[in-house]
């Protein structure tokens, strides 16, 4: 079998517009599908140069392949299965700054260069007063974006129009705040004078965006398969699932440079990424939180059968629809949407996303995802939302720990959070461990006995599903609510 590389397969050449800090495979499955698909479709006309942001990387293997690789997306598509490979060629290159530093410096005298991107995970963007600006490279990533602007301030001597729009893809909310910030830090400490800060300051423009979809990377479960439909040798094959979104909070001009509407992409640019943070967060990761234990101590293992069960599919959809949703404040058709999104993505047949995997720190993922829509809920309708509460219910138990079947539950969290459950469940009294959690300010930073009928209704639940078993609760709490 060939080798994959632009003499064994047909690929297009574009003009090098992008800088892209991270060769990982979340990048390589969305920012650089985006650029394929905005190419073919809207004229973007642009390739990426990847920089290698740590000192030992992929780049070697990149530049093997000509930066060509294949990506495989599966998943549900509008309610059918999709499954689709292809060539993404809009990497011309790659680079390492540690051993290339003067090439990577060159990217700033490139006139067409406009765009800037990165994903170098959430410790990526960080200030190291250790760093030198005579480093070859500086150690952190904004480090090397500062020497990389002030080259091409220098180079194109102060001139407002070679600025760079910068899209900083990090897991952390207000990315871009956090990586100007550090950008500042750096000129500061260097001393790189006003009229450089000044051009950065008006020239450049660095917006915090948020990115989602799901990338398993490497598909070693069938990656022969996936090599006899390609027909040439690719070392560099990622998945992905078939959603995707990435929210940009960027005035219009922004995205009239960067056309993905005309591509018929999921991007979105907004004047507030905020909501949608809160959106992905309350729907996406707060039914994932809850439905875990609950499907777990159901028999359950996988997201999927969860979604798809008669019963606890039910239960899903209920947090979903009827207790998270009225929470947000964004349109509520938008929201639907969404949320009928996620449930395609929960039922991908294509992933095995076991619950066990989800149930890691539970109380302070339920703290963070669920606890603001209970209390939203709570002063919206007047009354508790009963599924959430059975999901902390189902949280409680889970971490009483003991078996399920002949399996050993053993919950994973913080030492002193299984210590407290340890030392509840002693007492073998619903009310007490309700009690217990609920007043531990160590979990949730306050006294959450204090919400009006929390305690009793939570106490309520643990003790039916001790006696009665998860699955005949959850359908007791289904049924009691349609009358």
């Amino acid at each position: 079998m060939e080798k994959l590389n632009r003499d064994s397969v047909q690929a297009k050449r574009y003009p090098e517009r992008v800088i892209q800090f991270g060769e990982g495979n979340f990048l390589r499955a969305f920012v650089d599908w985006i650029i394929f698909n905005m190419n073919e479709k809207a004229n973007f006309n642009s390739s990426v140069v990847v920089v290698q942001p740590i000192e030992s990387g992929m780049v070697d293997m990149l530049n093997e392949q000509d930066g060509l690789y294949h990506l495989n997306l599966q998943g549900i598509d509008k309610g059918k299965k999709a499954d689709t490979i292809q060539l993404i060629d809009v990497i011309s290159r790659g680079l390492n700054p540690y051993t290339q530093f003067e090439e990577y410096m060159k990217l700033a005298e490139n006139p067409d260069m406009r765009f800037v991107i990165s994903n170098t995970t959430e410790a990526g963007i960080t200030f190291r007063a250790e760093d030198k600006f005579e480093d070859k490279p500086a150690g952190s990533y904004p480090g090397k974006l500062t020497q990389l602007l002030y080259h091409r301030f220098k180079t194109f001597d102060g001139d407002q129009k070679k600025g760079f729009i910068i899209f900083p893809c990090e897991l952390i909310f207000h990315n871009g705040t956090e990586l100007k910030k550090c950008i500042e830090q750096y000129i500061a400490h260097w001393k790189l004078g006003d009229e450089f800060k000044n051009w950065f300051e008006n020239s450049c423009g660095v917006y915090s965006t948020l990115v989602d979809r799901i990338v398993p990377g490497y598909p070693k479960d069938n990656i022969d398969e996936i090599l006899s439909k390609v027909g040439v040798e690719d070392k560099l094959v990622v998945k992905g699932e078939i959603f995707h979104l990435w929210v940009i909070e960027a005035p219009e001009s922004i995205a009239k440079e960067f056309p993905a509407d005309k591509a018929g992409l999921n991007v979105l640019f907004v004047p507030s990424e905020k909501p949608y943070h809160e959106r992905k967060v309350t729907l996406l990761n707060g039914p994932h939180t809850v439905l875990s234990p609950v499907a777990y101590l159901a028999g359950l293992d996988l997201v999927r059968e969860a979604v798809e069960h008669p019963v606890v599919g039910q239960y899903v959809r209920k947090v979903m629809f009827e207790e998270l949703l009225p929470t947000l404040d964004l349109p509520k058709e938008e929201l639907e949407q969404f949320a009928d999104d996620v449930l395609d993505r929960f039922r991908n047949p294509f992933v095995k996303h076991f619950v066990t995997s989800i149930m890691l720190n539970s109380f302070p993922k339920f703290k963070t995802r669920d606890l603001p829509g209970l209390k939203m809920y709570l002063e919206r309708m007047g009354k508790l939302p009963v599924g959430l509460v059975l999901g902390l219910a189902a949280i409680c138990v889970y971490y009483k720990g003991g078996k399920r079947g002949k399996e050993v539950i053993t919950p994973n969290d913080d030492k002193e959070i299984i210590d407290l459950l340890q030392r509840l469940w002693k007492t073998n009294d619903p009310e007490k461990v309700a009690q217990g959690v609920l007043g531990s300010e160590y979990i949730w930073g306050e006294d959450l006995n204090k919400i009006p009928g929390l305690t009793e209704e939570l106490a309520k639940d643990i003790k039916s599903i001790q006696e009665k078993g998860m699955m005949k609760t959850t359908e007791e709490i289904i049924k009691n609510q349609e009358n």
